[in-house]
């Protein structure tokens, strides 16, 4: 999110805040109806439940689908529980096939009936289409809302054919030309129709390396498709190169920034969909899981400490320096880790450049290492006038940025090869190796030549 958006967001945070303490019910239901529903969805998503429920009822119930769209998963489910079912299928059923898809899960049963059998056997049928794909591929994110036009008609024709149906679908930058069969051939770009001569064929100004989408592609890589080549809409195809729908810039604009949050909310083990002002026990349910798998890797690190527990009585400068080492060690691994998952998540970074990436962040550790292991050292001998303690810590400095450079770029490699979100597990493994590391080589050097 951009700062003027975010700017925004907090504005109308402020002004409503300020509205629903000291303004009329009738003001704030005027205000309320004239605001963009992406920015009513914030606004929603910002306060404490009661207050959100108020506001909520104040909405009018031909603008609760487009909000409800832009709702996070869980207040967008709290919300729904709270509606008629009537209200509830009037909200949704103008939603466009791929918003309507992805709310779908959270429509209550008999409701998800009744609004199926309100629409017609077409929509259901491009309905279907798109829920029969994951969310997070292709086919979950495209729309049916596509205008084709075929190879042999003339431009004329297609001109008189859009004033025909008298709109076209938002983002709509290119008509997708197909054959009888309903295969891909390839796009008409608005313009050519718009400024070419009418007398020309559809196929003499069909651009045929326009690749289409396969709708099975995972959405990370389409919003990446979209962010190389500079495009608006793409059509999705399946195996068969059978047009399905297309992609809009907009959808992708939201992968963009729900992996950004994934990624943010991930590291701390928590979702990026939570409601931020739910219940007391339910958040701390959700985060008790993480914070219990956190202390199982702090018990394996304290486990490390206490086999060196005599070293450590005999020489107390080695528990003042400790956490030095593996605090050193966390945050040159943070740095690498953070870097590579970028480098995942952007196609950067794959088996063919793996081995190279890894041998450079390990150049990286050792340098650094090098660098501040004589930094460490000298405050060391100068603080407890002991060379040989400078010496331990110094070799353990370096040996700890090595190992953390190495554990920061090849545990997110590994845990992607297995599945594993690595913005999800990658902290904690990495700060389970880093401390572990870190006590191990510190105490186990002054061991040997310290006591």
């Amino acid at each position: 999110m951009s700062d003027t958006e975010q700017e925004a967001g907090k504005n109308i945070l402020v002004d409503f805040t300020d509205l629903i303490n000291k303004g009329s019910v009738a003001q704030v239901r005027r205000k309320i109806n004239k605001i963009h529903p992406a920015d009513l969805a914030h606004l929603l998503e910002s306060l404490p439940q009661p207050q959100r429920h108020s506001i909520w009822e104040l909405i009018k119930k031909k603008n609760r689908g487009d909000v409800l769209a832009s709702l996070h998963d869980d207040v967008r489910t709290n919300l729904i529980q709270t509606m008629e079912h009537d209200d509830l299928v009037t909200a949704v059923q103008s939603l466009p096939n791929d918003d309507l898809a992805d709310i779908l899960e959270d429509i209550p049963e008999e409701a998800t009936s009744q609004l199926l059998q309100s629409m017609d056997e077409q929509r259901r049928q491009r309905l279907e289409a798109v829920m029969s794909y994951p969310e997070d591929t292709a086919g979950g994110l495209m729309n049916t809302d596509t205008i084709t036009v075929r190879e042999d008609t003339t431009l004329d024709v297609v001109q008189r054919y859009l004033r025909l149906l008298g709109e076209i679908p938002q983002a709509t930058d290119n008509l997708i030309v197909i054959n009888r069969e309903g295969t891909y051939i390839g796009t008409l770009a608005l313009t050519d129709l718009l400024i070419k001569d009418p007398g020309l064929s559809v196929g003499a100004l069909t651009k045929r390396d326009s690749q289409a989408i396969d709708a099975h592609l995972p959405q990370q890589e389409v919003a990446h498709i979209f962010s190389q080549r500079d495009l608006i809409s793409a059509p999705v195809v399946d195996s068969e190169n059978k047009l399905l729908g297309r992609i809009t810039i907009d959808d992708v604009v939201d992968v963009i920034r729900e992996e950004s949050d994934h990624s943010l909310m991930s590291m701390a083990g928590l979702n990026e969909e939570d409601d931020m002002f739910a219940s007391s026990i339910t958040s701390s349910r959700r985060r008790s899981v993480w914070l219990g798998i956190n202390l199982l890797t702090a018990l394996l690190a304290s486990w490390v400490i206490g086999l060196f527990g005599q070293t450590i009585e005999q020489l107390v400068a080695l528990a003042i320096l400790m956490p030095i080492v593996a605090s050193m060690g966390g945050i040159a691994g943070s740095q690498t880790l953070t870097l590579v998952i970028r480098g995942l998540a952007l196609g950067k970074v794959s088996p063919a450049n793996a081995m190279r990436l890894i041998n450079k962040e390990a150049r990286i550790g050792l340098l650094n290492g090098l660098i501040w292991s004589l930094v460490v050292a000298a405050i060391a001998v100068l603080w407890f006038g002991n060379e040989k303690l400078g010496l331990v810590i110094g070799m353990a400095m370096i040996a700890n940025l090595v190992v953390a450079a190495l554990a920061g770029a090849s545990i997110p490699i590994v845990l992607q090869k297995f599945k594993i979100d690595p913005a999800l597990a990658g902290g904690v493994v990495l700060t389970t190796v880093t401390d572990v590391i870190g006590f191990l080589v510190f105490l186990g050097l002054a061991a040997l030549y310290l006591v």
